[in-house]
């Protein structure tokens, strides 16, 4: 209220000021001559206000002229005008209605429709960075590999887009099957970006294909350098890599590194059952059987595995069954009650001839998991105990179409392989193999020959010749003609 009461006494004080002075300009006496051409012009003082104050208009619209005349020649120039810019911002509406409108078709599937809209957007707009993306994955959906790779070699050109550019070029040398080609762009990515995670896992992926571990384990350390691997998952494909290198050495033939790389991957890994089979082999090599007990102890105790018995068997290979037996109580003392470590001493007590503890060793896996390797040897079992031929038949006859048992097993795509490898060898996954049943659909059938490892070694004539008539007798009911080198080797 009082702001409205100052308002309206400021205007009655402006009325009142105005009413006076044109008052005394009524009033007022003489005015203002002006002699033009000897012609005299005489005003009076409310006339010369009144001129004034036309003539102030008329030097204002002047000025207004002269300036738009000065903005349509700049214009005709080129320079940067009101009207420029007011086309300017007309074709940059145009331009970003075209942009959101291709991006919504990219995002409907709509490849051409897509182009057609980053097309219209570069026209207008004039940038590339933004159209040249679009129109590159609008030609991916359209089917026009050929377009996008040259949109993408054009994005590759600017600094700003290089790795955009360079990523959309991996994926498609991906897509093609061009992996030698992918790997350099994977690397030249990396080198652009090298905290990008996806990069990262194609680029080692790659490399694992190429077997280039050294390369690899490098990615693995940015991986864990730049927070996107945890220091655990780090330690494990870490061993992974170091065991495929020092495989890789021992096949060049230079033994100490191999051996070096291999107690590494053990060290990295405990629980790692290939680097604890590679270690203990280089031990082995280098004579000193402790540390190669030690290492095989240390993996049985996480989890009991065929392969850390074969190993073991190593150690001492010419021993016989007795002592063989009372050797391995080192690792059959623990997980008694695991399938594998069963399947162990009731093959140790085969070896030695004690069929009634191998049969106690067994225990009830024939009825409750049965599968190759436990019908075979229960079939072993009932030919050493004096069984009739038709007994020993009819549990081979159960083992030709049991499950065989764990194997070396993709996580990914169920791919069964029949030695651990770094990479799966249908999709190349890296550290994807484990230990485990396939799935059904994935089992099939073989013969009991091949699933009976006698890694125990038996030194006995009697032992080895009942052995191999098992493996004769399961190829006869598997009708097949396998050789049975695998159990005959092993026996010997």
């Amino acid at each position: 209220m009082l702001w409205s009461l100052t308002k309206i006494i400021v205007f009655v004080i402006i009325v009142s000021a105005l009413a006076l002075g044109a008052g005394w300009l009524l009033e007022s006496s003489g005015g203002v001559q002006i002699t033009v051409a000897g012609t005299e012009y005489t005003f009076g003082p409310l006339q010369s206000v009144l001129g004034v104050l036309v003539l102030m208009v008329a030097l204002w619209i002047l000025l207004k002229l002269v300036s738009l005349l000065v903005a349509l020649l700049r214009f005709v120039n080129g320079d940067e005008t009101a009207l420029s810019r007011y086309f300017d911002r007309n074709r940059e509406r145009k331009g970003f209605t075209a942009l959101s409108e291709g991006m919504m078709a990219l995002a409907s599937g709509e490849g051409k429709l897509a182009m057609s809209k980053a097309a219209k957007a570069e026209k207008y707009l004039g940038k590339p960075e933004l159209t040249n993306l679009l129109t590159a994955q609008a030609a991916e959906i359209a089917g026009d590999r050929s377009k996008a790779e040259e949109t993408y070699k054009k994005l590759v050109q600017d600094e700003r887009t290089r790795f955009v550019g360079v990523r959309g070029i991996l994926k498609q040398k991906l897509a093609a099957g061009e992996t030698d080609t992918a790997l350099k762009l994977a690397e030249r990515a990396f080198a652009i970006k090298p905290k990008h995670d996806e990069t990262q896992n194609i680029l080692l992926q790659l490399q694992a294909q190429n077997e280039d571990w050294a390369g690899a384990r490098q990615t693995l350390n940015a991986k864990l350098k730049h927070g996107t691997m945890p220091r655990e998952v780090h330690r494990r494909r870490d061993a992974v890599l170091a065991l495929s290198q020092a495989k890789g050495v021992f096949e060049d033939g230079a033994t100490i590194e191999a051996q070096e790389a291999a107690i590494q991957a053990n060290k990295l890994s405990p629980d790692l059952v290939p680097a604890a089979v590679l270690a203990a082999q280089g031990h082995i090599q280098k004579g000193k059987p402790k540390y190669a007990t030690r290492v095989l102890k240390k993996a049985w105790d996480v989890k009991p595995h065929p392969e850390l018995a074969a190993a073991f068997a190593q150690i001492a290979p010419d021993e016989t069954p007795a002592a063989r037996l009372k050797r391995f109580q080192t690792l059959t003392s623990t997980h008694q009650d695991h399938r594998e470590t069963m399947l162990l001493k009731a093959e140790l007590n085969i070896a030695a001839e004690d069929f009634p503890a191998a049969r106690r060793a067994l225990g009830n896996l024939a009825e409750t998991d049965p599968d190759v390797r436990a019908l075979t040897i229960m079939a072993a079992i009932e030919r050493g105990e004096g069984a009739s031929d038709d007994i020993v038949r009819g549990w081979l006859a159960r083992a030709v179409t049991a499950p065989r048992g764990p194997q070396w097993v993709c996580e990914n795509c169920h791919n069964i392989e029949s030695e651990w490898t770094a990479t799966c060898s249908n999709c190349g996954g890296l550290d994807t193999l484990s230990w485990t049943t396939p799935p059904a659909a994935d089992i099939s059938a073989s013969s009991g020959a091949a699933m009976l490892p006698l890694i125990v070694g038996a030194t006995n004539d009697d032992a080895r010749e009942n052995a191999v008539t098992i493996v004769e007798d399961a190829e006869v009911v598997d009708g097949s003609t396998g050789t049975g080198d695998a159990p005959k080797a092993a026996a010997s």
